[in-house]
């Protein structure tokens, strides 16, 4: 084994502290709230810059959040959250280039997106012997629940406008739907307390269409049954909630 390789795996290995957050009502809030931040961002900057633009525009600022956070040996509230945000842009983008610039229709990506998160779980499982996300103690097994969360992202995305433009039910109908179905992992183990890790993937995926479909409720023209605050609108305000619910929870992690 060559030395850069010794070096590259006791690099992945090196033991460290969780690098995610606990798992309480304040992240699950961040976390839908950055869902409809990041598309309504995503929608803003397609239509303000075009997509390929908006693209190569979102593209480095994710990289350098996600080396930023992977660079890190603690989670660290602000940086963990500014990750999550443009992977949320990010993942945004990439569901909806698939079916704009590919023309792949929302049923066939969400399957894709649905194997290809499938795939992942199964070769994290395999290599780390656990999908919880309260082991996230090697580099390694962040860059496997980082490429979990951008395929969640993606898939919640495509599902998203699956709903509410193919099925033709309608963004808020959508919103209204992905809540009731995010009712039910979190019913069954609250009730049962068993398949925790199973619960918490379910909720995690359905947590980017919920918040999605009400941000593009928010921000359509009322044409497509929206409330037309537009997109700019709605990214800004909830990235001002955003804001103030990070800091938030930053104080308690602090003082914690």
């Amino acid at each position: 084994m060559a030395v850069t390789d010794v070096v590259t795996r006791r690099t992945l290995l090196t033991p460290l502290a969780n690098k995610v957050p606990r798992i309480t009502a304040g992240f699950w809030l961040a976390k839908i709230l950055t869902t409809g931040m990041g598309e309504a961002t995503s929608d803003f900057l397609a239509h303000r810059f075009g997509s390929l633009p908006a693209v190569a525009i979102a593209g480095p600022i994710f990289a350098l959040a996600l080396w930023w956070q992977l660079s890190l040996r603690r989670y660290v509230v602000p940086v963990y959250w500014f990750t999550v945000v443009m992977v949320s842009v990010f993942g945004t983008m990439v569901a909806d280039g698939l079916h704009v610039e590919l023309g792949i229709p929302y049923d066939v990506s969400s399957t894709l997106l649905v194997v290809a998160l499938v795939v992942i779980f199964a070769w994290w499982q395999r290599v780390e012997g656990t999908l919880s996300i309260h082991s996230i103690t090697t580099t390694r097994r962040e860059l496997f629940y980082w490429l979990s969360v951008c395929a969640t992202f993606a898939l919640g995305t495509a599902a998203g406008d699956l709903t509410a433009t193919t099925f033709s039910i309608g963004f808020l109908a959508s919103g209204f739907l992905f809540l009731g179905l995010i009712c039910l992992p979190a019913a069954y183990y609250w009730r049962l307390r068993r398949h925790e890790i199973v619960s918490f993937w379910i909720a995690y995926v359905l947590t980017r269409p919920l918040g999605a479909s009400f941000a593009d409720y928010l921000g359509v023209a009322h044409s497509r049954g929206g409330l037309n605050w537009g997109p700019g609108t709605v990214a800004l305000a909830s990235s001002l909630v955003i804001v103030v619910v990070v800091a938030v929870l930053w104080r308690r992690e602090t003082t914690s």
